[in-house]
């Protein structure tokens, strides 16, 4: 009876995303979903032993091969994907990042990364991974920040 129960409990995937801006353009990746070229930001799932903000920094080493130091979270933003039945939990920061790191490879399943005007996403939204992509870099236009102390590890 307890495994049964276990396994009908609904739980959200929790990702993180770094929103990254430079001269007005936004550093996204390039990748494979359901075999299209999509963008998304710097983003994956928590780990386990990770905190939150090791997550988005670890993820943007692995998908751009640049160092991010966090300065504010943009905001927490719940997705349900209906066609796939599922649910997303994302955790937006934002913050700067390093210059490429010499001899750093990036995850076999990011085909690159590019800087991209806000308008261009505008222009296409069809070309993102999710709504969440926009929504994100919206909120940081908007002037949207809190501090990475509401971010809590017990």
């Amino acid at each position: 009876m307890r495994e049964r129960l276990l396994h009908s409990v609904w739980t959200p995937r929790v990702t993180v995303a770094a929103v990254i801006e430079q001269q007005q353009k936004f550093l996204l990746v390039e990748e494979l979903e359901a075999g299209r070229k999509v963008l998304n930001q710097p983003a994956g799932h928590l780990e386990e032993g990770e905190s939150l903000l090791q997550a988005v920094v670890r993820e943007t080493l692995e998908e751009t091969g640049r160092d991010l130091q966090p300065v504010a979270i943009t905001g927490l933003y719940r997705w349900a994907w209906a066609e796939k039945n599922l649910t997303f939990l994302r955790l937006a920061v934002c913050g700067q990042v390093s210059e490429p790191l010499p001899g750093r490879t990036i995850d076999d399943d990011i085909i690159g990364w590019r800087w991209v005007g806000v308008e261009e996403l505008r222009a296409d939204p069809t070309q993102l991974r999710s709504p969440l992509v926009l929504t994100c870099i919206e909120d940081y236009l908007k002037g949207q920040r809190y501090p990475l102390d509401l971010l809590i590890d017990l």
